[in-house]
């Protein structure tokens, strides 16, 4: 635990200030991020990424994140969608080129890794876009989300939650996670009321529980991703919390279902 907190607060203060800043710098550290994430799923299937394949996905992660259309005012405005098109296509090249060793199969999941982490991190930097208040109300949930629900669920916590895919957690601390989520972004609405549109107080509320299960749900998917391959963590980038997706597979979720609110 100690080691945790010693490497997870040099990484907050290394991360914080890119948030603070905003703008072309904080979007690629975002995309680099995103390429990092997707390296990390390709080591888990034993992929090499600097293959073909590999270095095509991580590309994917990295133009889907960066608002392209915002520097080359020439490109639509779902540059970086089209651009990841692209990129698909791309990848399925190759099952022409090489189809005795390179099938429709083996493109998809280069193509859904790409995918799956590009598309948090592109809602990530959107988010930011709108103003630095949304990418922290989504920090606090998940926070608080994974707080909560490892100090709740390891005082109070009997009934296994999903013991095939994370034996540790537990209902109670799922229930407290969300709690904890509510009470920690009630207080800061009460601070930053703007940060709520266009939505009511109460309203806001309700979907803070439900972006806290969607938190839960993100990190969820990254223990099953782990558990069919094997590996204990998803890299090695932050000593003691693991590689990227350990720590962003909650936000890779969050952030995308706040934009489907509405909330930027």
């Amino acid at each position: 635990m100690q080691k945790r907190i010693i490497f997870g607060a040099a990484a907050l203060v290394v991360f914080l200030p890119f948030i603070l800043i905003g703008g072309l710098p904080f979007q690629l550290l975002a995309a680099i991020l995103a390429a990092i994430g997707v390296s990390e799923i390709l080591k888990m299937k034993g992929l090499e990424i600097y293959s073909f394949e590999g270095v095509l996905a991580m590309l994917g992660a990295f133009v889907l994140t960066v608002p392209l259309e915002l520097y080359l005012t020439f490109l639509p405005v779902d540059a970086s969608f089209s651009a990841f098109g692209i990129v698909v296509f791309l990848v399925l090249a190759g099952t022409v080129v090489n189809s005795r060793a390179y099938n429709f199969d083996d493109a998809v999941f280069p193509i859904a890794s790409a995918l799956y982490v590009g598309i948090g991190f592109q809602n990530l930097v959107d988010a930011r876009i709108a103003g630095i208040d949304k990418v922290l109300l989504a920090l606090f949930i998940v926070w608080a989300t994974d707080i909560g629900a490892y100090f709740i669920g390891s005082q109070f916590g009997k009934r296994k939650l999903l013991p095939q895919v994370s034996p540790n957690k537990t209902i109670e601390g799922s229930l407290g996670g969300i709690l904890s989520a509510v009470v920690v972004s009630f207080i800061f609405m009460l601070v930053r009321k703007s940060v709520y549109a266009p939505h009511s107080f109460v309203v806001m509320l309700i979907l803070v529980a439900i972006f806290s299960v969607f938190a839960q749900f993100g990190d969820l998917v990254e223990s099953a991703l782990k558990r069919h391959y094997g590996v204990k963590d998803s890299g090695k980038v932050i000593p003691g919390h693991g590689g990227i997706l350990d720590r962003f597979d909650s936000m890779i979720f969050v952030f995308p279902i706040m934009h489907f609110f509405g909330l930027f």
